[in-house]
């Protein structure tokens, strides 16, 4: 089983949970923006959660299947098509051998992921499939696709053969067969065109003046054009942060969701493809439950901080997990 990419889009990367446990060695973790849209696109077709899946940033790819398969697309919307029908997502969907997945306007989010039953046959490399954009590793030839790829998949899972006998007895006219359901809101990430993103104090919060702190809480950045997968590079014209003093910070731990200042003053969020250290004062850490908000903001779009406790970030996530927990007892009763 196989699928061709007729037309790449802006940029389509195969990504799973990232490559885990190699930052010590100096190796970026990489893996989907938006992880928590990519583990339920994979429950949906009857994947374990941690499986590769496709990362659509924006302007979707053309992608002809060359065998029936099934699908499931969740993230952003960018307007998903089967041979120009319109297509739901967060839903389970068969597709007949020929047929065509195309993308147009973006409605909401930037990042759409497509998952196949059974998923992708690629070697890992440090037990991931994720594509580090940089290093020109993992994923397919370590690059984006293009034009002429070809990628080959696993037969369905178990699961994902119940799941396809269950839409094969729908009647329909159209080249696929989607569930009827979907699932409910309160499962799903919370996507905003300019949300307010819940923080906690970083390890160096202390250094920056009153002012700035008050300041960081108070405005609106917008997302640069200059933002990619390893960082959203934020602009204020209101607002610079400044800090009390002048110590240099010797090059210290990151992860997904630190917010760095550099001396221009204006914060850059680290996001999948981040690097393992970094020098500049952190004012703040994302909180893991916004990370899939944070992650579907394109640039253009302003968002804003809200300051948090570390005890509510990590009740925030622990419900977030328990939601998901729920989520898988639901897709296996449902199916």
């Amino acid at each position: 089983m196989s699928v061709n990419i007729i037309r790449p889009g802006l940029l389509t990367t195969v990504q799973d949970l990232g490559r885990q446990g190699f930052q010590k060695e100096g190796i970026i973790v990489s893996g989907a923006m938006d992880v928590l849209a990519l583990r339920i696109a994979n429950l949906l077709v009857g994947n374990e959660e941690e499986k590769a899946a496709l990362e659509i940033t924006l302007m979707g790819p053309k992608i002809r299947f060359e065998e029936d398969t099934l699908i499931a697309i969740t993230g952003g919307d960018l307007s998903p098509t089967i041979d120009g029908e319109p297509v739901k997502m967060w839903r389970p969907v068969f597709v007949s051998k020929g047929s065509m997945l195309a993308f147009g306007v973006p409605k909401s989010g930037c990042r759409a992921y497509l998952s196949i039953s059974g998923s992708f046959i690629i070697d890992p490399v440090m037990g991931s499939l994720s594509t580090s954009l940089r290093p020109e590793v993992g994923g397919f030839k370590g690059r984006a696709l293009q034009a002429g790829d070809q990628l080959f998949c696993h037969p369905k899972t178990k699961m994902g053969e119940v799941i396809r006998n269950r839409l094969l007895n729908k009647q329909t006219d159209k080249p696929f067969k989607q569930a009827f359901w979907t699932i409910h809101p309160d499962f799903l990430p919370r996507y905003e065109e300019n949300p307010t993103i819940s923080v906690i104090e970083g390890p160096e919060y202390a250094w920056f003046t009153k002012e700035s702190k008050a300041g960081f809480f108070d405005t609106s950045y917008a997302v640069t054009p200059q933002s990619d997968r390893m960082g959203y590079r934020l602009q204020s014209e209101s607002t610079m942060l400044k800090r009390t003093n002048k110590r240099e910070l010797l090059s210290t731990a990151v992860t997904f969701g630190t917010i760095q200042v550099p001396s221009d003053g204006q914060p850059i969020i680290l996001l999948a493809d981040h690097q393992t250290t970094g020098g500049y004062p952190r004012i703040g850490q994302v909180a893991s439950a916004d990370f899939s908000t944070l992650a579907q903001v394109p640039p253009g779009k302003q968002l804003q901080f809200q300051k948090i406790s570390l005890q509510a970030a990590q009740e925030r996530f622990m419900k977030q997990e328990r939601l998901l927990e729920h989520l898988k007892i639901m897709l296996r009763m449902k199916n």
